[in-house]
């Protein structure tokens, strides 16, 4: 299914950029426009690999495509560095939601790290302050244009560091104030949720939700840590639980499957998983599987109940969007329009807000894809 000049595709003559969705794995500094990389590092005297936006974008394709998330997760240190300032990252995080809007997202949870955007000065509040006036600019922006959208902020603990702790406080600070949750990111491979079950301990006691990075880079053990050390509401990507899953035979289009105890419960308690499919296969998350889109066990965890839901991850690195991820798997799959709204549904009920506000997006999408 091609995508358009102005990055939209049509399924059963719809207009998927049109239709209402949710996203909800989203990285605030895996979605910086490239224009606004070469302009930002321009005024910090920071050299780029490119001087064009264009060519930028490419680079970035090119570097994240290496089937290996240690080397995907290389390519931050580029937009991490122009994301030092409060100017910077308040004009990231507008044009974040700009962007969001215009893909037709009406909810989104953006993820970032504040850890990781201390070294021109800002201290952790005035991080969080500077990424909250932005969204609430891009808020204000696209209701201006028409479309209106919410956007809740992820605060996000790096992993492989040790202040787990002190972001989950953060995030229950700023809880009502622009927070919606909490999630651990960065190398997965060697650094469990267990490491961190200080900051999840505390995040339980509040009652704050909690998505974590797992079954991405590391196996079922990771997934199994982010639900019992890490009380994980979501998970992030998710993908590897269909390694708890046997293929026990093959007869058409019937397939019998033979459930480990953890996709069984991964299943029956419908936690969502943050799929992300073009992201996926940049890292090597599906390698078990193969190495093309054709390959991602997501029609096999949606066909057996799986609460799957569909993410772009990083926007600039895997030069994607919404739109794209959906129109590529209705392509990969032959789903219809039916299909990818049972996806918006699904994110609509693992949104991290309040019954009554998921039921409205869900009421929303209904009208949206026009039930």
């Amino acid at each position: 299914m091609p995508i358009d000049q102005h990055g939209d595709a049509i399924l059963d003559g719809v207009s998927i950029r049109s239709l209402p969705k949710v996203s909800l794995h989203d990285h605030l500094d895996g979605g910086v426009r490239p224009g606004t990389i070469i302009e930002l590092a321009d005024e910090i005297g920071l050299d780029v690999p490119e001087g064009d936006a264009d060519d930028l974008a490419d680079w970035f394709a090119e570097k994240s495509d290496s089937g290996s998330l240690v080397e995907y997760l290389k390519t931050f240190e580029l937009t991490t560095a122009v994301m030092q300032t409060r100017e910077g990252l308040a004009r990231v995080a507008r044009e974040f939601v700009e962007d969001l809007a215009a893909d037709g997202v009406i909810y989104g949870e953006v993820r970032w790290a504040p850890e990781q955007h201390l070294a021109s000065g800002l201290s952790l509040e005035e991080a969080v302050e500077a990424v909250q006036e932005g969204i609430e600019e891009g808020e204000d922006a696209a209701e201006a244009r028409g479309h209106d959208i919410r956007v809740g902020q992820l605060l996000t603990a790096m992993r492989h560091t040790d202040r787990s702790l002190e972001i989950a406080r953060l995030a229950v600070q700023w809880r009502g104030r622009g927070a919606v949750g909490f999630d651990i990111a960065g190398p997965e491979d060697g650094f469990p949720p267990a490491k961190h079950r200080g900051a999840f301990d505390y995040l339980a006691s509040q009652f704050f939700p909690v998505t974590v990075h797992a079954g991405e880079a590391a196996g079922v053990d990771s997934i199994r840590s982010a639900l019992i050390d890490g009380r994980a509401l979501r998970l992030g990507h998710g993908v590897r639980i269909a390694e708890d899953l046997e293929v026990v035979s093959r007869a058409g289009e019937e397939v019998l499957v033979q459930f480990g105890d953890l996709a069984r419960w991964v299943r029956d308690r419908e936690i969502p998983l943050e799929l992300s499919p073009s992201s996926n296969l940049q890292t090597g998350a599906i390698a078990r599987w193969g190495t093309t889109i054709e390959d991602h066990p997501f029609d096999l965890l949606y066909q057996l109940g799986f609460a799957v839901t569909v993410n772009v991850d990083n926007r600039t690195m895997s030069r994607t969007s919404l739109t794209r991820e959906l129109a590529l798997l209705a392509e990969t799959f032959d789903y219809g329009l039916d299909d990818l709204e049972v996806f918006q549904l699904n994110a609509a009920a693992g949104a991290f807000l309040p019954v009554e506000e998921r039921e409205e997006l869900i009421d929303l999408i209904g009208e949206g894809f026009g039930g």
